[in-house]
């Protein structure tokens, strides 16, 4: 790993000899461009296929907007509903739609749309919301009413900001084109509407003047996606980016170096952890809780923070994040290879396995690198298997990947939410489950008390660390750059929102 890395800073270097960093490429006046660690895919332009990940929000921030989203100073703020209420016995959640709001092709925003756009939901949490909810009800067009089948105190986070079910679309519109239609050409009721798409390589938006909260500041803007890390940063050292995200290590230490940019660096809700896909097959070596348990234990999960994250991340043993409510935090794995060792041997693989691919995102595969070499170390020999984003997230979500797999979440959400996606029966990206939890979150699901919910989240977390199901890496600490010309680049302004600009309204340019 360190080698690659010396050889793609000797490349980089040359690159910028050529174009020296005090030469920016000419920029429109008033466009920001991101550089993005990943290839944009159709799937993220649809409310309705948002995956249980947080990158989906990169784009519906901007095209689309939801009934509460989070917004600065606000996690679960007003936006296409001005307000909304809960019935004394949990069981109708009342929503106001505010008035004068548009779609970007000038089609009202009506209760008719909110309906439609729940209806057709089909992402992450989906069987589960349709499951809890009795029915969606437009009595007018400014009002909405959703009936529950019984009292579930989560419901607003699961429709309004852990899924896509409560960010709407325009029922005539997409009626009107169709599926593939609508990701063709988008329409939302965001603060940008639809300009182009070239397919994996860049999106184009423009301001939607109307825009109920503000008119954008920044007129046009555009995401290109650069994976490679080093190629990211020498755009942004050209001024051909004004925002690149997700730069690791070295990298991330140039652009702290670099006058005229800026490095952000923000602990945000997205863990990372290694999912032992396989353990609930008898014939896998996973199948033994002492060979999780030396995973863990062969992970230094200080030296990955310091050589990729230069010490920011923060080590919490879990996949739900500190800052999460309901969070449980559990007891450290100490980095102990030698204890490691014995727990391979005492599980009859002395001179350790043969582990097979472990599939990751390709935007962190310097994480899997590092992770995979401290498996190696005592034995557990694991070969990275780096895939494209969308392709990652649809084979982990279709359980066609095995034996390890790097997770990852920067969703919105609390504990529970997370649970869902990740660990309890019938989650996007859940291969198996045990009993045990699967009843307590059943039972919290339904529990309006909240201390003995919490003793019930608690307990499910506790259980997940008992029986290693996972080996937790770390909570990010995501690093960006920010170009010379940008006054506001967003990155923080949502608490709890990844490492991504929003609201893109907010962002400004210097000057203007």
């Amino acid at each position: 790993m360190r080698v690659v890395r010396g050889l793609v800073a000797g490349t980089l270097l040359l690159v910028l000899i050529a174009v020296p960093a005090g030469l920016p490429a000419a920029a429109p006046a008033d466009q920001i461009v991101w550089g993005v660690h990943f290839a944009l895919a159709p799937t993220w332009f649809d409310p309705a296929e948002t995956s249980g990940i947080i990158t989906p929000f990169v784009v519906l921030y901007a095209l689309h907007d939801a009934m509460l989203k989070p917004l600065p100073g606000n996690p679960m703020a007003p936006a296409l509903a001005e307000s909304w209420s809960l019935s004394s016995d949990g069981l109708v959640v009342e929503l106001v739609l505010r008035g004068g709001v548009r779609f970007h092709n000038g089609e009202p925003v009506t209760a008719e749309d909110v309906k439609f756009s729940f209806e057709r939901y089909r992402g992450a949490s989906a069987r589960m919301l349709k499951d809890r909810v009795q029915a969606v009800e437009a009595p007018d067009p400014r009002r909405v009413r959703i009936r529950l089948k019984q009292p579930w105190p989560d419901f607003m986070s699961f429709y309004t900001i852990a899924t896509g079910a409560g960010w709407i679309v325009p029922k005539k519109y997409v009626e009107k084109v169709g599926e593939d239609g609508f990701k063709r050409a988008p329409v939302g009721a965001g603060p940008y509407r639809f300009v182009s798409f070239s397919p994996g390589v860049e999106l184009v938006l423009e301001a939607f003047d109307q825009y109920w909260r503000k008119p954008p500041a920044v007129k046009r803007l555009v995401f290109r996606a650069i994976p490679d890390e080093s190629t990211r940063l020498a755009a942004l050292k050209r001024g051909e980016v004004d925002i690149g995200y997700a730069f690791f290590g070295p990298l991330a230490e140039q652009v702290r170096r670099t006058p005229g940019l800026t490095l952000k660096a923000t602990l945000v809700p997205t863990t990372f952890w290694v999912y032992f896909a396989d353990q609930w097959d008898p014939k896998s070596p996973w199948h033994d809780r002492r060979v999780r348990l030396a995973a863990n234990h062969a992970i230094d999960r200080q030296a990955i923070n310091q050589a990729e994250n230069l010490g920011f991340a923060r080590i919490t043993w879990s996949l739900i994040p500190a800052s999460f409510d309901f969070y449980w935090p559990p007891p450290a794995y100490a980095h102990d290879p030698g204890r490691a060792r014995q727990l391979l041997a005492e599980a009859g693989y002395p001179n350790g396995f043969d582990a097979g691919d472990y599939f990751v995102d390709a935007a962190f595969v310097n994480v899997a690198e590092a992770t995979v070499n401290d498996l190696q170390a005592v034995g557990i020999r694991a070969r990275v298997r780096p895939l494209e984003r969308a392709a990652f997230f649809k084979g982990f979500a279709e359980k066609k990947l095995r034996n390890l797999v790097q997770g990852g979440s920067g969703a919105f959400g609390n504990a529970a939410t997370r649970i869902e996606a990740f660990v309890a029966s019938g989650g996007a990206y859940v291969y198996g489950s045990y009993a045990d939890i699967d009843g307590l979150f059943r039972e919290q699901a339904a529990e309006l008390d909240r201390k003995r919910r919490e003793s019930s989240l608690h307990r499910i977390q506790q259980l997940m660390h008992d029986k290693a199901m996972f080996a937790p890496i770390w909570q990010l600490a995501a690093m960006s750059g920010v170009g010379p010309r940008v006054e506001e680049p967003g990155i923080g302004l949502v608490a709890g929102y990844a490492f991504f600009s929003a609201p893109y309204e907010d962002v400004r340019l210097k000057g203007r």
